[in-house]
């Protein structure tokens, strides 16, 4: 799911400079007040951030392994023996081998 990036509004409708950052689907509409505190929010565009050759994102190794199981995610990890075994996350057999 992307995060997506809110400015605070003040009462006028003029941004305030506050922004938070939000993780919701595609699908859903935009938000239009703050989840915690009520106030009002638009969503502010942002360019996609595209990991080239060159990129300095390129060199990160992706989403760490905490955000993938906040996400809802099951992580499985390849063992000597050729099984993998699942690190985290509740769906799936705890361990997958080609035998399976």
């Amino acid at each position: 799911m992307p995060t997506y990036v809110y400015e605070v509004l003040d009462p006028r409708g003029q941004p305030t400079g506050r922004t938070f950052e939000f993780v919701q689907r595609m699908a859903d509409e935009a938000l239009t007040r703050h989840p915690e505190s009520g106030e009002p929010v638009r969503r502010v565009p942002q360019a996609p951030a595209i990991a080239g050759v060159l990129s300095p994102a390129r060199g990160k190794k992706g989403l760490s392994d905490k955000k993938l199981e906040k996400l809802g995610f099951t992580k499985y990890q390849r063992q000597t023996d050729g099984t993998y075994e699942r690190r985290f996350g509740g769906a799936g057999p705890p361990t997958i081998s080609k035998d399976d």
